[in-house]
């Protein structure tokens, strides 16, 4: 069901992010009121510069190799590896256990190097989940004829490269491992490259803390930090909207429920980009990053509850991550934004505050956060 937009969020729609590029103007000033002092003292990193490339140290890679490995993974993930052209690059999806949840997310690519042959695949994975994505293939591979290998960390490494107000960025090499990242708008090309090696690039490298607010800003989680490990649907971690899930293809693990919750059409809750402001301050408008911004994300714990400010009533979300004044939190629909669910009252109301509750210095703190829906979302209602 395509979501309804109420006029204050027509009126910002097309602002609701701003460019990297402005993301360098003055700073605003310090939080107003002693309530919303800071929590956390350290300095939040600088914008993310518009054209770069970051390894992405966070991320480590399984090789699969042999006759098997193929068919074997089109029986375990949820995008489909026979579309209608062969798979020459890499694409985003994800392994679910047999109750339709969220295992990890990944990147599949075709291995392409020299002396490489058909059947051989390297799967991109949260690098605390490595081994036990790896023991998960070994398990359930049974007789099944292809090998599993974990890489070293210097064998190969992962590079993410962007260009901001360019499009996508499609240098491509004969025999080069990587893809379009297509989860979201503007999030660049993926690279799998030896370890002593980088983008052959004429941008500035960054760290990943650049990566991941850009992340932060176009809502795409990441991991099994912002996407809890045999807890979410595919549907609530946005693995649909990322491209991640081919409704049309055959079985594979998890399907039963994917598949059901998709032609039901109710999903009540989806990972949204948040922004965290102070009590004294108004609900902002768009979702910005303020580096200056000290409001202690690092000390929030993993799911810590969203609630209402002054309001009773049923949790609004849960607080996944973020860094400085932005981050990801698992949002209801109906409660923090004005999408319509079927079935549900649409409680959302435009001056509807919600709030965090921390253990401070001086015993509990509230921040408050506000939730975004983002402009790719609405495409793909």
């Amino acid at each position: 069901m395509k979501p309804r937009l109420t006029t204050p969020l027509l009126r910002t729609f097309d602002r609701l992010y701003i460019c990297t590029n402005c993301l360098t103007r003055s700073l605003r000033s310090s939080l107003a009121t002693t309530s919303s002092r800071p929590y956390f003292s350290s300095q939040n990193p600088p914008p993310p510069p518009s054209a770069a490339y970051a390894q992405l140290s966070s991320r480590r890679l399984i090789s699969l190799s042999g006759p098997d490995s193929t068919h074997y993974l089109q029986g375990v993930i949820t995008a489909n590896l026979f579309p209608s052209t062969p798979r020459r690059s890499g694409f985003y999806t994800a392994f679910l256990n047999a109750q339709g949840r969220l295992l990890n997310d990944v990147f599949i690519y075709p291995d392409l190097r020299e002396g490489k042959g058909e059947g051989s695949w390297l799967i991109e994975v949260d690098g605390k989940e490595v081994e036990r994505l790896a023991k998960h293939i070994k398990r359930y591979k049974l007789r099944a004829k292809f090998e599993v290998k974990v890489l070293d960390v210097g064998e190969r490494k992962v590079w993410s490269v962007w260009e901001e107000g360019t499009g996508e960025w499609t240098a491509h090499s004969l025999g080069e491992v990587g893809g379009e990242d297509t989860r979201a708008p503007g999030m660049g090309r993926r690279l799998i490259l030896p370890g002593d090696q980088k983008p052959e690039v004429e941008m500035e490298e960054t760290d990943e803390e650049s990566y991941r607010i850009r992340r932060y800003l176009k809502g795409v989680p990441e991991g099994q930090d912002e996407l809890v490990r045999e807890s979410a649907l595919p549907q609530e971690s946005n693995i649909d909207f990322m491209g991640g899930i081919d409704y049309r293809k055959g079985c594979y693990v998890g399907q039963e429920l994917t598949i059901r919750t998709h032609h039901t059409g109710v999903v009540r809750k989806r990972v949204l980009p948040v922004m965290l402001y102070g009590i004294g301050e108004s609900l902002p408008e768009i979702l910005e990053y303020l580096p200056e911004k000290q409001l202690g994300v690092e000390k929030i714990p993993r799911e810590t509850s969203i609630g209402r400010v002054k309001k009773r009533g049923r949790s609004a979300g849960k607080w996944l991550g973020g860094v400085g004044n932005i981050g990801l939190g698992l949002c209801r629909l109906e409660i923090m934004t004005d999408v319509q669910v079927s079935g549900e009252g649409g409680g959302y109301k435009e001056s509807d505050e919600f709030k965090l509750e921390l253990d401070g210095e001086d015993g509990q703190e509230i921040v408050k956060v506000k939730a975004f829906v983002p402009p790719w979302h609405l495409t793909k209602q």
